[in-house]
């Protein structure tokens, strides 16, 4: 009675049979066929890819910064205003 429960059914021996075909047949990729290459001639250097790099990251920076200052500037504006605002009546502001 042992043994019977320990036999695997039918269906798993199939799958396991066209897992085993599937294995065998299928032809393994070689790495050489797959990859292009490009020639180096042709191939920009890393230091040019690094400098390309570091120009659009400082671009990036400046135009962050120019938008931290312009929204830094429009705040304290309405900061002064409403302080402005605090000290006067509204009726002599118009």
């Amino acid at each position: 009675m042992l043994l019977d429960s320990m036999r695997p059914s039918g269906a798993l021996v199939t799958v396991m049979l066209l897992v085993l075909v599937q294995l065998i047949c299928v032809k393994p990729v070689n790495a050489e066929e797959s990859v292009t290459v490009i020639p180096a001639e042709s191939r920009p250097c890393v230091d040019c890819h690094a400098f390309e790099f570091m120009q659009r990251a400082l671009q990036d920076l400046k135009k962050t910064a120019f938008n931290l200052d312009s929204r830094t500037e429009s705040l304290v504006l309405r900061a002064e205003k409403r302080a402005l605002c605090d000290c006067m009546p509204a009726s002599s502001l118009r």
